[in-house]
């Protein structure tokens, strides 16, 4: 994989992966995707989107990331300011949930749900 391909993709760290696994089992929602995205709002500028949704609305403009059975899905818009970005899983004192890691953003408010280019 040549660099300028890898930069336009995300990471998904394994603890990331076995807490999405076992929310989607939860639910009973085997057949979901995890869509993942930006959009304008929140204290920094730009809101990072985190939603489960069926397969069914993946289209041709989406990047699929498929990892252990989960595919993370990114729309060609949010991967410009979401490349090179890791989702991890965090369980403190702050809360527990998906976190991004993005190595994009020049400013990030402190709940760590938006951030700034």
């Amino acid at each position: 994989m040549e660099l300028a391909e890898k930069k336009m993709t995300i990471e998904v760290t394994e603890k990331a992966i076995a807490n999405v696994k076992r929310f989607m089992e939860s639910e009973n929602k085997p057949n979901n995707i995890v869509r993942v995205g930006v959009r304008g709002g929140g204290c920094s500028g730009l809101s990072y989107v985190l939603q489960f949704e069926d397969a069914a609305t993946i289209n041709m403009m989406d990047q699929v990331i498929e990892k252990d059975g989960v595919r993370i899905v990114v729309d060609k818009k949010s991967m410009l300011y979401l490349a090179g970005t890791t989702l991890d899983y965090e369980d403190g004192l702050s809360g527990k949930g998906v976190t991004f890691k993005n190595p994009n953003a020049r400013q990030a408010c402190g709940c760590g749900e938006s951030f700034s280019l």
